[in-house]
């Protein structure tokens, strides 16, 4: 009877003398006080947690999102909230107008962002050979030439899955001859399988969606074309790595952990990634490891020679007036960070 004491004590004892209605009153508004005071001792500490969101799309270069926001979702300190996108263009206004602090974002668009005058920096690569070409297995297609006057879809013009089959069409004579479209990479698949599309080169494991269905075959895996290809990197602002440089370096070294722990435990990554992608655990699991041992985890650190070349060659083909990107890469972090005693998943943000 904690508030009919306290009644009692403010009334110098004379509880009986109050009007009913008041003792309600003063009973209701003394307990909401109790139970606000509850909610701020058991949360208080959650509620002043520093949350850096993570613009991501659902692909295997990109697992250290879901991975970074399930370790430190229910852990003190940060917490790296990972931010689901169905596009890359939204995912860079999203940047652009600080509604995230972090962008996985496809390697190209980085390069068109810091010639729109944007401080980017790209801070890690994501992990690699994890993107394929498939083709409607109606078609029958055997190679590159099959598919002259047929559609293929790529995830944005500003892809390097755009600029590596331009760079296939140059190569095989077939230049103009392959109609290229932009398209979501969610829709891909609905698109080949409906038939409005031909063929689509995206990252796993939206290729293998179709691959699984019996819809479509692959053509080509990307390292078969491009070796150590960058399908999406890190993006963050420059200002960030002037005010919080030890956030950057916690994002930075997670990511290259969890790419790490992920070689090694296939399955509980798997597992993690079908519940943030809302994706069918045997569908993950499948793009992970077929073939086996395909994916690349540890080509994190970014390196000024490979993305000169990606804009080098969007130089070539016309999507950018010029190939300067002086001080878009910042390696740093990446290159000092600590990969020792990487063991179960909470580990991936351990600093011992």
């Amino acid at each position: 009877m904690p508030f009919r004491y306290i009644l009692f004590l403010c009334s110098g004892g004379k509880i009986s003398h109050i009007p009913l209605p008041w003792r309600i009153g003063v009973s209701v508004i003394l307990w909401l006080i109790f139970i606000s005071l509850l909610h701020f001792r058991l949360n208080g500490d959650d509620e002043k947690r520093d949350v850096i969101r993570m613009g991501y799309m659902p692909v295997i270069t990109n697992l250290a999102a879901p991975l970074l926001d399930y370790v430190s979702k229910n852990k003190g300190g940060i917490y790296f909230n990972a931010v689901k996108f169905a596009s890359f263009a939204e995912m860079a206004e999203a940047l652009r107008h600080d509604k995230i602090q972090v962008a996985f974002m496809i390697a190209p668009l980085s390069v068109v962002l810091r010639q729109q005058g944007e401080d980017v920096k790209i801070v890690y690569i994501g992990n690699r050979h994890e993107s394929t070409l498939v083709v409607r297995k109606d078609l029958n297609i055997k190679e590159l030439k099959d598919l002259s006057g047929k559609t293929i879809a790529v995830p944005i013009r500003y892809s390097g899955h755009n600029l590596s089959i331009l760079q296939l069409m140059e190569k095989n004579g077939l230049t103009g001859q392959i109609k290229i479209v932009e398209m979501n990479p969610p829709d891909m698949a609905a698109a080949l399988a409906s038939g409005s599309l031909d063929a689509y080169y995206v990252g796993e494991p939206f290729a293998a969606q179709t691959v699984k269905s019996g819809d479509a075959q692959v053509l080509y895996y990307v390292e078969d074309v491009w070796k150590y290809f960058i399908c999406n990197l890190a993006l963050v602002k420059q200002s960030m790595i002037e005010n919080d440089p030890e956030v950057v370096r916690m994002l930075v070294q997670g990511a290259a952990r969890a790419g790490l722990w992920a070689k090694d435990h296939t399955e509980e990554a798997a597992r993690i990634a079908s519940q943030y992608w809302n994706q069918p655990l045997d569908l993950v699991k499948y793009a992970l490891t077929t073939p086996e041992n395909r994916i690349v985890y540890d080509r994190f650190v970014p390196k000024h020679s490979e993305l000169q070349h990606i804009a080098d060659l969007m130089l070539h083909f016309g999507l950018m007036k010029n190939n300067n990107i002086e001080g878009l890469v910042e390696e740093r972090f990446a290159k000092e960070a600590n990969l020792g005693g990487i063991s179960d998943v909470e580990s991936i943000l351990s600093e011992k």
